[in-house]
């Protein structure tokens, strides 16, 4: 990453135990960061000086730890390795923009895993890496005049009726891995819907 790139992590969803907090705090003063930490009944807050610039990590309390919430914009080539890393280790979710001259590069990251990479340039926007099978322009536009397309509809909505069914029996069981593969395959399968449908 060059110096003067920006990075912008969004959508953030990592969760912690409070030993973890303690081990990345010392991780951070060990790579050389001047930091400081304070907490309250809702938030632990850890902030990191990166040059003149303050960022401050927000981890909210949960019932079993904690989370990390909230849009950073970093700039410190270091810090964005460190928060990368972070995000993979942690099998987290998020949305990364860098910024580089008149181009951004869009990561979409799920379970520590890159799922789509994106390319805007100006007006023009290109997928550089999609996971899984998305239909292209020419098969939309095949499914549209045909019986298939309408049956494939059909059957995205039975696929996302049942996700949605075991999505509650994991929010019930209170098993958030199994309710977050849910959501992920929902997000996939409405996004799919949306495009048949449009």
């Amino acid at each position: 990453m060059n110096k003067n790139d920006e990075v912008e992590y969004c959508n953030l969803e990592l969760r912690f135990d409070r030993q973890h907090i303690q081990d990345l705090i010392k991780d951070l003063i060990q790579e050389g960061y001047s930091l400081y930490w304070s907490e309250n009944e809702q938030v632990f807050v850890i902030s990191v000086r990166t040059g003149r610039k303050l960022v401050k990590l927000r981890f909210q309390r949960i019932k079993d730890g904690y989370k990390l919430v909230g849009d950073y914009m970093i700039r410190d080539a270091r810090l964005s390795e460190w928060m990368e890393k972070l995000i993979g280790d942690m099998r987290g979710h998020a949305i990364v923009k860098r910024f580089r001259d008149r181009q951004i590069i869009i990561e979409n990251i799920l379970f520590g895993e890159v799922i789509r990479l994106v390319e805007i340039s100006g007006y023009q926007q290109r997928v550089l890496y999609q996971k899984g099978p998305m239909l292209t322009d020419e098969e939309l536009t095949r499914l549209f005049y045909s019986i298939e397309g309408e049956e494939r509809v059909r059957q995205r909505r039975i696929e996302v009726d049942e996700q949605l069914d075991r999505l509650n029996d994991a929010l019930k069981a209170g098993d958030t891995v199994r309710a977050d593969k849910c959501r992920a395959e929902l997000a996939f399968l409405t996004k799919e819907l949306f495009m048949l449908e449009w």
